[in-house]
């Protein structure tokens, strides 16, 4: 971080917290997901007990877009920092509590009832924080450094990953078998809690963005922010446009890390060591696949640098697949892992400037938030089509998920060449 201020640290340290803890309340569901099937949604065709517990997931996923707005709403009116105090302390609560829940033996139908209700409220506050988090860093930022810091933001997901997939590998060994069924995925959940009071701490040292505090002196939200964004035809021609690159992005993204450990266990039938081991990879690959695209965005701009990995993905999607799906040992497959995870989620790293440069400052929070949880409306049931395509698949299953990848980098490319470049405007419009 060679060239900011102590307090631009701080808000990019601040907000990158704040990611990684969503990252790893994600991650560690989809690794618990063949769990939590048999713990929750115990139904006699594991299929279809697979089925509803990512039905459950989508739905969660779905109430971010709905966070994305309230918090975004309320960040344009109030302040980035403001809101991220709360989404920080809510989502904090939600990952831990989901630690306490009681499960199918115990309450009977009321465990999944349950289990949706804590994961509406996690994905509802978790849905106000990138928007929140994204702009007060690009508003903070210089100009020269908005790309790098773009995709140093969004490795934040990719760190709480790395997190949960060391933390279920060291639970699963810690907890064998029923143990782990018993205790071992609940402490789990109960360490969440632990980066969000890192991040709240370092939010309370933070300054509130300029940028904003600039356009409040001048009174320019007389507007409501989502009038202005669906009134003004300009604003609402970004916004479409950009949705439609954040669902490219994120089918892409839940067909690979999404979907890959469930695929690695119910399909290639891995243990839960091997599956830690190979999300580690995947994982850190990402992490920094995200902060290099971030960095060359800088350079080529962020529709192109979006554009190359989607092309990269398209190309190497079935024969990744295929080679994971035969593989013979640890090597190959983590051969694949890094080049299948390198292509289909390194686009997401110019996203954070991508979408902050795309709107001015009165609805920044608001139509940036909305717009990248907005994306998981579609993008997010990529696992549910990939688990109903794979059920009788047999021989074909890596073409089929390898088709299904090539559907979202296609998104993705429409998305790219439809959008215009930003990264030479002037953030404080």
């Amino acid at each position: 971080m060679v060239g900011l201020t102590k307090q631009q640290k701080t808000v990019v340290f601040g907000s990158w917290l704040g990611w990684s803890l969503d990252g790893y309340d994600l991650v560690l569901m989809l690794l618990v997901i063949p769990l939590i099937s048999q713990l929750f949604f115990p139904l006699e065709n594991p299929t279809f007990a697979l089925l509803a517990t990512f039905a459950a997931y989508v739905i969660t996923l779905i109430m971010r877009p709905f966070g994305g707005a309230f918090f975004g709403n309320f960040g344009d009116k109030y302040g980035r920092k403001k809101t991220m105090m709360i989404t920080i302390i809510g989502f904090s609560i939600a990952t831990a509590a989901t630690g306490l829940l009681p499960t199918w033996t115990m309450v009977g139908v009321l465990a999944p009832i349950f289990f949706i209700m804590l994961r509406f409220l996690q994905g509802f506050f978790a849905g106000g924080e990138w928007g929140s988090g994204a702009v007060i860093t690009m508003e903070t930022a210089p100009k020269q450094k908005r790309g790098l810091l773009s995709g140093f933001l969004q490795s934040g997901f990719n760190f709480g990953f790395v997190m949960a997939a060391v933390a279920f590998n060291f639970a699963v060994n810690l907890f064998p078998d029923d143990q782990f069924a018993d205790i071992g995925w609940r402490i789990m959940f109960f360490t969440g809690i632990i980066p969000g009071l890192v991040a709240l701490f370092i939010r309370i040292k933070m300054d509130e963005s300029p940028v904003w505090k600039e356009k409040q002196l001048q009174k320019h939200n007389a507007v409501t922010p989502f009038k202005k964004l669906f009134l003004d035809k300009t604003l609402r021609k970004h916004f479409f446009f950009a949705l439609v690159v954040m669902t490219g992005l994120m089918y892409a993204y839940y067909t690979t890390m999404g979907f890959y450990p469930t695929f690695l266990q119910n399909y290639i039938h891995l243990d839960k060591s091997e599956v830690g081991l190979l999300m580690i990879v995947g994982t850190t690959t990402s992490l920094f696949g995200q902060i290099f695209s971030g960095y060359l965005s800088q350079f080529w701009g962020r529709r192109k640098t979006i554009a190359i990995f989607a092309i990269s993905a398209i190309v190497i999607a079935i024969p990744a697949f295929y080679g994971i799906y035969h593989a013979t040992s640890n090597f190959e497959r983590i051969l694949y892992t890094i080049i299948l995870i390198m292509a289909s989620t390194s686009g997401f790293g110019p996203i954070p400037a991508f979408l902050s440069e795309r709107f001015p400052t009165d609805i920044r929070n608001s139509a940036s938030g909305f717009v990248y949880n907005g994306g998981l409306i579609f993008g997010s049931w990529a696992p549910l089509i990939a688990v109903s395509l794979l059920a009788e698949s047999g021989d074909l299953l890596p073409y089929l998920i390898g088709l299904n990848l090539i559907i979202g980098s296609v998104i993705i490319l429409v998305g790219a060449k439809i959008n215009s470049e930003t990264k030479d405007i002037d953030i404080k419009k």
